[in-house]
């Protein structure tokens, strides 16, 4: 009688063994295939902070493009936009030609097409994107700030 219930016990375990042993090789072969590769769910963001507005932004393989507007309700000057360890754009104020650095309240950064980064750390088509972009910027009572903010994305 004893033994009968050991053979019960063992049975169960063995069917709920296979079973699990059936649901993690559907798992893994469910992540070898890139069905559970959690960057195609990457959701597309670029926070740049409070009265800095990221109207687009464009990542390929070696470059970051960003259209941001400012909102502070003050002109800057000194400006100087930095991602990773990208080149800067020439055009990174306000002024399409470039020269004073400055940007005028309520406009686009670098005009209609925004800033190019180039030079930026090559990266593959599709992967992941998430790197800091900081704002080094001069108020016109003459304090620097910095401003740090975040751009999510995939590398087109």
């Amino acid at each position: 009688m004893v033994n009968r219930k050991g053979q019960a016990a063992m049975e169960f375990l063995m069917t709920y063994g296979w079973a699990i042993l059936v649901v993690l090789v559907a798992i893994g072969a469910l992540a070898y295939f890139g069905v559970l590769n959690p960057s195609r769910f990457l959701p597309r963001s670029c926070t740049i902070g409070p009265g800095f507005g990221c109207d687009d932004f464009k990542v390929t393989a070696t470059t970051v493009q960003l259209i941001m507007r400012n909102g502070l309700g003050d002109d800057l000057a000194d400006l100087d936009v930095v991602v990773l360890s990208c080149t800067k754009d020439v055009n990174a104020d306000g002024n399409p030609v470039g020269g004073a650095d400055d940007w005028v309240e309520g406009t686009l950064l670098g005009g209609a097409d925004g800033i190019t980064l180039t030079a930026c750390p090559a990266a593959a088509v599709g992967s992941k994107f998430k790197e800091d972009v900081v704002i080094n910027y001069q108020t016109s009572s003459g304090i620097t700030h910095a401003v740090t903010g975040t751009v999510t994305t995939q590398v087109e």
